[in-house]
């Protein structure tokens, strides 16, 4: 890529080397997709499909909309409005959209880029609602956020079952059946019953408890958790501990855990976790993982890519979803190339007062590196002549293009 330097020391020439720049910014920009995600995605969409997805895409990551009528006033075809609704409709509505056909196969390949197969993997059960939207998801765990493996919309609206939490897992498991898996879940997903077909499947897991539920430990009657005398601050492992009066059940581990009070704050009440997990630490490591689902449920919605604000039937909202598995994913590994090129602080703050870790996740630090890009791109006219009357930044303007040029090679 040009640098600045040739910029300002030719003014004669400059028009053609700004001329090269913005091409070669543009090639660059045109690969919205890695060739990771072309390949897999190239096997179920024909040429005219494949366009239509890499522009939709584009548009959440610039956008950061979801609304089909948003999305269609941006939508970079020469047609009228209506047209260009009509256009994503189809899209949203094609077969091809299947996600065990068209996600299953990519999202096992990025996994396995990420993950080496036999190590284990966190995978999240868990819900989320809002408006008249009830959405099931299994995920899996990567860096810090979760990344979406099966969906399902439920008809309802309130907490799920047995029979829809094993069919949303079963396939989930066959998928990863080279990895050694641990489920793990929230209070709505407690049952005995999903821990036993869950041994029975020879996966672990760890699965939060209410605290008003019985259990009997070696030698004891039955009490209630919140009995065991758990407080802030500490931490209880049983074995053998039996979590449900019927029969035909067997026995599991507990592992409990109150966090400490911290500046002033702390949680109204401790974890109790159903385990066949070997040991507290091991339990306990996984389930905080848990935080990712969060993470990713926020990035997703209100905090990224504004699913809230969508008004799409089941159907077409449910490839709206497959639509951000996408985005969500190719910004988190975009983002994860950014920082270990060592161009994070050309993105992003990298500390904060009264912050530990580093502000932006990869998924932000993706998603802002290709906004920066494309910024660069489409207000070049400006920069250059910015560029060009204060010559005095003339060494920072080098090493920004510097950056940029290697930020591109993570697009």
């Amino acid at each position: 890529m040009p640098s600045l330097q040739s910029f300002l020391e030719s003014r004669s020439n400059f028009h053609d080397k700004k001329e090269r720049f913005v091409v070669l910014n543009k090639t660059a920009l045109l690969k919205m997709l890695p060739e990771l995600y072309l390949n897999c995605l190239k096997s179920q969409l024909n040429a005219s499909q494949l366009l239509s997805l890499e522009m939709l895409v584009w548009l959440l990551q610039f956008h950061k909309q979801i609304r089909i009528e948003r999305l269609a006033a941006c939508l970079p075809l020469p047609i009228l409005y209506e047209s260009r609704r009509r256009h994503i409709q189809r899209f949203l509505s094609l077969p091809q959209l299947s996600i065990p056909l068209l996600w299953f196969p990519l999202i096992k390949s990025i996994l396995l880029t990420q993950i080496q197969p036999g190590t284990q993997v966190i995978v999240p059960l868990d819900r989320t609602q809002w408006k008249q939207n009830n959405l099931f998801v299994v995920s899996v765990i990567w860096d810090k956020r979760a990344w979406p493996i099966y969906w399902q919309f439920m008809e309802h609206s309130g907490s799920s079952n047995l029979a829809q939490q094993q069919a949303l897992l079963r396939p989930v498991l066959r998928l990863l059946k080279d990895y050694e898996i641990v489920v793990i879940g929230d209070r709505e997903f407690r049952s005995v019953e999903l821990a036993y077909w869950l041994k029975h499947k020879k996966v672990y897991f760890a699965l939060r408890q209410k605290q008003g539920s019985y259990i009997k430990l070696r030698g004891k009657n039955y009490q209630k958790l919140s009995e065991l005398g758990l407080a802030p601050g500490m931490k209880l492992f049983f074995t053998g501990v039996k979590f449900t009066k019927k029969k035909g059940f067997g026995q599991f581990s507990l592992a409990a855990y109150w966090k400490r009070k911290y500046r002033g704050k702390c949680p109204d009440e401790g974890w109790y976790i159903l385990t066949n997990l070997k040991s507290l630490e091991a339990a306990l490591k996984v389930y905080k993982a848990r935080s990712g689902i969060e993470a990713m449920f926020k990035d997703c919605k209100s905090g990224g890519y504004n699913l809230e604000e969508s008004k799409a039937g089941v159907e077409r909202l449910t490839n709206l979803v497959l639509l951000i598995a996408i985005a969500y994913t190719c910004a988190g590994l975009q983002g994860q190339l950014i920082k270990s090129s060592g161009q994070q602080k050309y993105i992003g703050r990298l500390k904060e007062l009264n912050r530990m870790t580093r502000r932006h996740s990869n998924f932000w630090v993706g998603l802002y590196g290709q906004m920066w890009i494309a910024a660069l791109e489409t207000c070049s006219d400006w920069t250059k002549n910015l560029m060009m009357i204060r010559p005095s930044k003339r060494k920072f303007f080098q090493r920004g293009l510097r950056a940029m040029s290697v930020i591109q090679t993570a697009f």
